[in-house]
């Protein structure tokens, strides 16, 4: 279950909110800007504990993704969809397909401005049934010559995120024992601790799902308990979850000296970004860390299988570096510069691409 957070201001060029017609799912498809392209972001199925807090993630979500595309030098928009789950609602196969053959009338509904893709609760086989209702969606299984699993791909990027906010706390990108805390073990945070553990790193893990404590146990890693796991002594503490983590409270009593990971919006208030300065932990922003994923998409989507993809994944830790030194030089926080960066490339499109 997500954190309930309030409603963010409302800055989106289009909403659609339906109940899907054959699965009864409550379905938000938020479209937040097109200025740099049609919009790309996935589609989230999760629980949430009212149909509010599944329109403010949506919200919240898409906005993340134009600010992650625009700074990762994407002609790609943002946009984001969300399938709402009740409290222990659990899905039979056929209404699994009908809600996103159901996901698939809501894109195609924005007119190509908005591409899915598979996102948390989501996979590669739903996008499949999402694309018998539209061609505006893209990470289909590799089975029928898609891009698949773009968990890989984001797991490249946000490990040489890692080793540039190891570099920029600790003066060397070497991960080799060096400590860890992952908040979340699932395809991405799953991916970074075998890494991690491989190179030498001590690793503190927790998730939510209480089954993946044989992982932790497989890598020989310690496990907290769920809302603990911020008080275990790190180098770096790395969001993997679901966002809304950082709240005043566990800033305030995290013992790690920087914040790098996957997840969306783990701030729980934009102002955690200062109380983290405040407290002299360097916070590396989300939508420039994780977006290994999108650039792969992306790039897949517009040349399959170009070598320059994967180059641009793993570019972003050097993103990064440059976001850490425009902080320091202009002595503002790396969300200010990263939102900056964003901001000056979605300002100088072309004013055909921003009609």
């Amino acid at each position: 279950m997500t954190h309930a957070l309030p409603l963010p201001d409302f800055e989106h060029e289009r909403v659609e909110v339906v109940t899907g017609p054959r699965s009864g799912l409550l379905i938000i498809g938020a479209l937040h800007s097109s200025t740099l392209g049609p919009a790309l972001g996935g589609a989230r199925l999760w629980t949430y504990p009212t149909w509010v807090d599944a329109l403010g993630d949506a919200l919240r979500l898409s906005a993340a993704m134009t600010l992650k595309n625009a700074a990762a030098g994407l002609d790609a928009g943002g946009g984001k969809a969300v399938l709402r789950l009740s409290p222990g609602e659990v899905l039979t196969a056929e209404r699994r397909r009908d809600a996103f053959l159901d996901l698939g009338d809501v894109v195609a509904s924005l007119g190509g401005l908005y591409r899915t893709a598979e996102d948390v609760g989501s996979t590669t086989e739903d996008m499949l049934v999402v694309s018998e209702r539209t061609p505006h969606v893209v990470g289909l299984p590799s089975s029928v010559g898609g891009s698949g699993e773009p968990a890989l791909p984001t797991s490249v990027g946000v490990y040489s995120s890692l080793r540039a906010t190891l570099e920029a706390v600790t003066g060397s990108a070497d991960v080799a024992g060096r400590r860890f805390t992952i908040s979340g073990l699932g395809q991405v945070g799953g991916r970074l601790a075998r890494r991690l553990r491989d190179e030498g790193a001590s690793l503190t893990v927790t998730d939510v799902v209480g089954a993946r404590r044989a992982l932790a146990d497989e890598l020989g890693a310690t496990w907290a308990e769920p809302g603990s796991e911020h008080l275990a002594e790190a180098d770096v503490f790395v969001p993997a979850g679901i966002g809304g983590v950082l709240t005043d409270e566990v800033i305030d009593t995290l013992a790690a000296s920087a914040v790098c990971g996957p997840a969306n919006n783990p701030l729980a208030e934009r102002a955690g970004a200062a109380r983290l300065a405040a407290r002299g932990v360097l916070y590396a922003p989300d939508f420039i860390v994780n977006a290994g994923g999108v650039i792969y998409l992306d790039g897949e989507a517009r040349e399959p299988g170009a070598p320059e993809t994967m180059q641009r994944v793993e570019a972003v830790g050097d993103t990064l570096r440059e976001i850490f030194r425009s902080a320091d030089e202009a002595g503002i926080t790396p969300l200010d510069a990263a939102e900056l960066r964003a901001k000056e490339r979605l300002e100088s499109a072309p004013p055909a691409a921003r009609a």
